[in-house]
This record gives C-alpha cells, sequence and structure tokens, in this order.
C-alpha cells in the first residue's frame, strides 16, 4: 500500500507537471508541421479539425524550395554561424582564460565591464556599426556578419568560460608548468579539455544567436540571394498584408531543426557549463 502511494505521488509530483511542461513546450512545433501540412484553402476552413493535417501535403515545401532561395538562405546563415561562433569561440576562451585564471590589477573591474557589454541593447550599437561596415565597403557581405556578431557574442561567453575557468583547480596547471610546460601548453593540455562543458554552453549559446539573429542580418545583408533564413522567411514570404502560412510555418520549421539538434546532443553539457560558470563566477 505504502508503494502504491509513492508511486501515485510520483506520477502527481514528477511525471504530471513535466509531461504538462513538455507538451506546452512542444506544442508550437507541432502546430508549425501541422500548418506546413496543410493546403492553403483548408487553412481558412473553421470545419476542418486545426489540430490535424486530415488533406496533408507538401506543396507548401516545395513552394518554399521551388520558388524562394531557401536554400541560398541556409548556406548564407550556416557560412555566417559557424564562422562567428568560431570567431566568438576562440575569443571568449581568451578573455575567460586570462580573467578566471590570471590575477592582475582590475581583472574583476574588466570581468564586469565586459559583462555589461553584453547588456547593451543592439538597437543601440546597430547605428555605429553601420558607419564601421559602410567604411570597410563589407555591405552584403558574409563579414559584415561574421565581425557584427561578436559585438554581443564574446561578452556572454567570456562571461561564462571566466566563472568555468574559476572552478579548475590551479594546482593541475602549477604541477604542469613545474615540470616544464608553459603557460599556453598547460592552458590547452589540462585546462582546456577540463573545460570542455563551458566551452560548449558559450559555443551553443553563440551558434543559437547567430542562427536566429533578425536586425543585424537585415541591415547589413539583406539584397538579392545574400539573405539569411529570418531574413529571407519575413521578406520573401510576407507580402503586403498577404501571408503564406504553410510555407512559413515549414521555413520555420526547417530553420529550427539545426538548432534542436544542436541541444539534443549537448544539453547535459549546456547546462553544467551554465550553472558552473553562474555559480563560481
Amino acid at each position: 500500500m505504502v508503494g502504491g502511494h509513492g508511486k501515485l505521488r510520483r506520477i502527481l509530483l514528477l511525471y504530471l507537471p513535466l509531461g504538462i511542461y513538455a507538451a506546452l513546450l512542444l506544442f508550437p512545433f507541432y502546430w508549425m508541421l501541422v500548418v506546413s501540412l496543410r493546403p492553403n484553402p483548408d487553412l481558412f476552413d473553421r470545419s476542418m479539425n486545426p489540430f490535424f493535417p486530415w488533406n496533408a501535403t507538401l506543396e507548401n515545401y516545395i513552394y518554399l524550395f521551388q520558388n524562394t532561395a531557401f536554400v541560398n538562405w541556409t548556406i548564407n546563415t550556416t557560412i555566417v554561424t559557424f564562422a562567428s561562433t568560431f570567431l566568438s569561440l576562440f575569443c571568449s576562451i581568451l578573455i575567460g582564460y586570462s580573467l578566471g585564471r590570471l590575477r592582475f590589477p582590475g581583472a574583476n573591474f574588466m570581468g564586469i565591464a565586459i559583462f555589461l557589454a553584453y547588456l547593451v541593447p543592439p538597437t543601440l550599437l546597430f547605428l555605429p556599426l553601420a558607419q564601421v561596415i559602410n567604411s570597410l565597403h563589407l555591405y552584403n557581405t558574409y563579414w559584415a556578419l561574421i565581425l557584427t556578431y561578436p559585438t554581443f557574442l564574446i561578452p556572454f561567453g567570456g562571461w561564462i568560460l571566466m566563472g568555468y575557468f574559476r572552478t579548475i583547480p590551479h594546482e593541475l596547471e602549477e604541477c604542469a608548468m613545474i615540470d616544464g610546460a608553459s603557460r599556453l601548453r598547460a592552458m590547452v593540455s589540462i585546462v582546456m579539455p577540463l573545460a570542455i562543458p563551458g566551452i560548449l554552453s558559450a559555443g551553443i549559446f553563440s551558434f543559437t544567436l547567430s542562427w536566429n539573429e533578425f536586425l543585424y542580418a537585415l541591415i547589413f545583408m539583406a539584397s538579392g540571394t545574400m539573405k539569411t533564413i529570418p531574413v529571407g522567411t519575413v521578406s520573401d514570404l510576407i507580402k503586403a498584408d498577404v501571408y503564406q502560412w504553410g510555407s512559413l510555418m515549414a521555413a520555420g520549421l526547417l530553420g529550427s531543426v539545426p538548432v534542436a539538434v544542436i541541444y539534443s546532443f549537448f544539453v547535459e553539457n549546456y547546462v553544467s557549463g551554465l550553472t558552473a560558470g553562474a555559480v563560481k563566477g
């Protein structure tokens, strides 16, 4: 009897809330899938069940690939995302290591200043950045976004890694240096392998923001075939007051797949990296 009460309590207090939360979390993706598989006339037919695509069709996906430059948008987004993530992660590792492992005057102040830089809204930064991009003649090129995205990726990534690097005992690094390793060799061989969860956290954060970013992509790279997925989806699938809902949902669903895959593989490291950095930083 006691075991039965314990099982019922576990269901009510654990599995039921988790089930409700999972349903609420996944419902938008299910709704996007349903809308993307329904013919356009069915979207406005109130007599049909809106939660199931009875007349399922792939015409919205066919329209997306044949009548828009979705493939080019995906290539552009991929190039910009991976390049800006790599650049931001490289700089974040150096910043996090120097502020988290080295002792020098002003280190704490610099750490706070870097985090405060992340809090500056992008709407305040894009005007001076637009002047910089214009002076360098980088409009409508990959470099316009690759050099712009690190302005908001590096501060947060550096802050997360600074906290995570502090959780690693200094004795490990000191022993390696006593044995003859240089500071750089100790960092690469000893510290960085132990900081993989924090590095993955900063990398996933940078990847997600770069993949979904809209404002800078709209301003700096929104002409012809150089659009990214967020910009191309809005500009080519919304014509004045006409919304091509089926293709919009198809583009949104396909655009969210890479981020979902990244999180599904590295979610444990992502959570551990964020919590370690938050507690120790």
